[in-house]
């Protein structure tokens, strides 16, 4: 039985005549599955590299240079939050910031908390230098955070959830 719906199959399809070959799509694809079931599992690796005419190995090596991207042994939380490590977020308190989200929430980077609600992860850059220490929570950027705005924000979103 197929994961993936016919409807994430012509979402993939529709992306064929905005690029150069069906490779290209890789990222795309990859995103789409992603979006609509919160991972990528092996067996959608499989059909998404069936439907870009490519090797499984060809979509999981994509897949695994992105530290976006999440897989059935890992799953996401309902809200996904990531914290800002870039030179000017470190300078503001960045790093203290993700330590003690992660002290406050018993996670470590990359986890997610015990009740399911929320993954804590770290970003590179998140593009929010002048609100710097900033965080990503779902597609939303929250600057010059503390750790107690940060986590008013959490508590707010695990409530909600």
């Amino acid at each position: 039985m197929p994961v993936l719906s016919e409807a994430i199959r012509e979402k993939i399809r529709e992306q064929f005549p905005k690029y150069p070959n069906k490779r290209a799509v890789t990222l795309p694809a990859l995103h789409i599955v992603h979006d609509e079931y919160r991972q990528v599992s092996l067996d959608a690796i499989r059909e998404i590299a069936e439907l870009l005419e490519l090797h499984p190995s060809e979509v999981h090596d994509t897949m695994s240079f992105y530290q976006f991207f999440r897989t059935e042994k890992d799953p996401l939380g309902n809200h996904r939050v990531w914290v800002c490590r870039s030179i000017s977020c470190m300078l503001r308190g960045g790093e203290e910031l993700l330590g003690e989200l992660c002290n406050r929430l018993h996670v470590k980077p990359g986890e997610t908390t015990s009740d399911g609600k929320v993954t804590l992860e770290f970003a590179e850059c998140l593009g929010g230098c002048d609100g710097a220490p900033c965080l990503l929570v779902n597609d939303e950027c929250e600057m010059n955070m503390t750790p107690d705005s940060a986590m008013t924000l959490i508590d707010g979103l695990r409530a909600k959830s």
